[in-house]
Formats: structure tokens, C-alpha cells, sequence
């Protein structure tokens, strides 16, 4: 599996003839290296209804036809702009053609502010999803909670991406602990830098897991790993 880095928590899988996007907010993001019409995808997860994550899924998904995974609420509010949808709710999985998706819980908000309006967008979530036996978890926009021990079951996960910025998520501090709990193989932070007030030293976080036995890259908008 190829993996896309495309600025705050916007991520781009490639494996086989599956494209699968998350969070893919690139108009308006400073650090997105790509536009909206020049990707493709089948798939667009979607974490939670905020600007900085719903980003570009509307005209993405009309465009190419993606189907979006998202919170129940959030799909439907989609689905009503004439997306395709598959609305899940937090604690539950479901085999796709690329793979397995369970919706993990998140510690944040979840409101769509469109038109001026903050509507109810669902719970906000987090996602594993196991690909050709590969474990990848996007924690979404998350405070440190106790059960994210609990979410790779005391199996290890291959790769986290998870939110350092603080002030709205986790700061990397919290992020070190997360990644011992959920016997994480390799790290990538996300959620940070974008804006001011997330500013964090990202190489400084891989460094401490390091420290810690673990592995992590950071990885700048358009870099790629394999899987």
C-alpha cells in the first residue's frame, strides 16, 4: 500500500485499484501541495464535520463518484448533497472492498458549520482499518483517552497517524502515550503546523519515539511511504 501525505490530516492510500482519501481538506489548507479536482479516489473517509476535515468531500466525491464512509449524522447531512454514503457509528465495522474499517471513538467536536449555520454532524471518530493484514489507525482529532488502549486489541498497529498540534487535539506529550498504548510499530503526526496555534516540532516528537522504541517519519505534504 502507497501512502500520500497531503497536509494537516489529509491522507491518500493507493493499494491495488482502490484510491482512498481521508480528510481531505486542500482548498484553504496552506501546506496542500495538490487541488481538489487532480486527485481521484473511490473511497473518502471522513472523521468529523469540521471545516479542516470535511474540507473538498463534496466536490471530490460528485466528481469521481467516492463513496464517503463518515458518522452516521455526517452521511446523511452528505447524502442529502448528493453524495454517495455509508454511514457507521462509533464502536462499529464493516468489511469493504479494499478492507476492514472500524470507527474508534474521538474526544472532540463534531459540528458542520455550513452556511453560517453549526449543525449536529454526529459523534467524531477515529478509524482502524486493516488492509492485506495491515493495520492503519487515523485517530481524527482526539484528546488522550484510556481506551485507546483497548482499540488494537493487544495486537500492534502498523502505522498511527496521530494529531500533535495541542490546543485542539492531543499535544505530542499525550501523543507519545497514545502510541505505547495502542503498540504502535510505526508513527506519523499529523494535525499540526497548519495554522499558528498548532505550531509543534514534529521531528522532535519522531525523535522521542525513537527514544521509546518506536518508529515514525515525518512526512511532508507530498511525500509518500510504503506499507
Amino acid at each position: 500500500m502507497r501512502i500520500t501525505y497531503h497536509g494537516h490530516s489529509c491522507f491518500e492510500w493507493v493499494h491495488g485499484s482502490h484510491r482512498i482519501l481521508i480528510d481531505p481538506f486542500l482548498s484553504g489548507n496552506p501546506s496542500a501541495k495538490v487541488k481538489p479536482e487532480e486527485i481521484d479516489a473511490n473511497w473518502i473517509l471522513l472523521t468529523h464535520g469540521h471545516g479542516d476535515h470535511l474540507g473538498d468531500t463534496v466536490s471530490i466525491a460528485l466528481r469521481t463518484g467516492a463513496t464517503v464512509i463518515a458518522p452516521h449524522e455526517l452521511a446523511v447531512w452528505l447524502q442529502g448533497k448528493g453524495v454517495n454514503v455509508h454511514g457507521m457509528g462509533v464502536g462499529g465495522g464493516f468489511r469493504f472492498e479494499f478492507g476492514h474499517v472500524k470507527m474508534t471513538p474521538a474526544l472532540h467536536g463534531g459540528a458542520i458549520e455550513a452556511d453560517g449555520q453549526v449543525l449536529y454532524g454526529g459523534s467524531p471518530a477515529g478509524y482502524l482499518v486493516t488492509v492485506d493484514g495491515k493495520r492503519i489507525y487515523h485517530a481524527g482529532d482526539t484528546a488522550l483517552f484510556s481506551d485507546m488502549k483497548l482499540i488494537s486489541r493487544g495486537e500492534p498497529v502498523d502505522l498511527a497517524l496521530l494529531p500533535i498540534g495541542d490546543n485542539y487535539t492531543m499535544g505530542p506529550e499525550d501523543a507519545l502515550i497514545a502510541a505505547e498504548w495502542l503498540n504502535a510499530r510505526h508513527v506519523v503526526p499529523m494535525h499540526y503546523g497548519t495554522f499558528p496555534v498548532i505550531e509543534q516540532d514534529p521531528h522532535a516528537f519522531v525523535s522521542r519515539l525513537e527514544q521509546k522504541g518506536i518508529g515514525g517519519t515525518v512526512m511532508k505534504p507530498g511525500d509518500t511511504l510504503e506499507l
